[in-house]
């Protein structure tokens, strides 16, 4: 990318690595929580993914996720372990995901973000509008998810 007609705030953006966490949520029947994202999200608008988002500045990715479950599901994490890291690039800024599992509590959650939530088996994601990098995510969770007794 040439940075010479950029502003300098737009050129410390483009060279700076974004770091996102997410939570993925699994219930005792091995299917997933994912959120249908807004028609008008300024990312991947429409699409289904994970609860999650930006990890803050002097914030770690294990806060960040605890974070955002909290806003975005009003759920509070327990035990989230990580399952992989998903480096992906999105309109030229390179990003890695932070990508954590956790088994469902059972505990009410309340839709905060997106128009719709869902539980899915990793058989029944295919046919969700997903990027791909998500889909990377998805992959390594039924791997994860092969090797559990339900």
């Amino acid at each position: 990318m040439d940075t010479a007609a950029l502003t300098r705030g737009e050129v410390v953006s483009v060279m700076t690595a974004k770091n996102v966490s997410v939570l993925l949520l699994y219930n005792h029947e091995g299917k997933i929580l994912l959120q249908h994202r807004t028609k008008d999200a300024p990312t991947f608008p429409d699409y289904w993914g994970f609860f999650g988002g930006a990890v803050e500045k002097d914030e770690s990715p294990e806060q960040a996720v605890k974070r955002e479950a909290s806003e975005e599901l009003g759920y509070a994490v327990a035990i989230a372990r990580p399952l992989t890291t998903q480096p992906f690039t999105y309109r030229g800024i390179d990003h890695t995901m932070h990508a954590f599992i956790e088994p469902y509590d059972g505990s009410p959650l309340t839709l905060n973000e997106g128009q719709g939530m869902g539980w899915f088996l990793t058989s029944d994601i295919e046919s969700l509008l997903m990027n791909d990098h998500d889909r990377l995510v998805i992959e390594a969770m039924k791997r994860f998810l092969s090797r559990q007794a339900f």
